[in-house]
């Protein structure tokens, strides 16, 4: 049974300046799992190239699973080898947070 009351997956695209430097805040809402991690990346991946730093709000996200996870990962992954910008990963829950550390990929988002 599915529980109708939580609100469906949605991301908000917030842009401003902070010293001079783009900054593109992506919030996040729901359950980032495997049917919804599409929509994330749908998303952040055209802002890689644009530069500046991408700040992924995750302050509202209830679930994430593996796929999520991964979802992540490759937006983290494409930020660092493309170069133009920085991805960073804020407001994260002692869920995630504990989920990032049984991962190892806490040092992958702390850079």
């Amino acid at each position: 049974m599915t529980n109708t009351s939580e609100v469906p997956f949605h991301c908000a695209v917030e842009n401003s300046t902070e010293n001079g430097v783009k900054v593109t805040t992506v919030r996040c809402h729901g359950r980032l799992i495997n049917q919804t991690a599409g929509e994330v990346k749908e998303i952040v991946k055209p802002l890689i190239p644009q530069g500046g730093r991408i700040v992924i709000d995750l302050a509202e996200v209830t679930f994430l699973d593996s796929l999520g996870l991964g979802t992540l990962v490759g937006l983290k992954v494409s930020a660092i080898n493309e170069g133009y910008c920085t991805l960073k990963l804020q407001n994260l829950s002692p869920r995630i947070q504990e989920l990032l550390k049984l991962t190892s990929l806490t040092n992958l988002f702390a850079s």
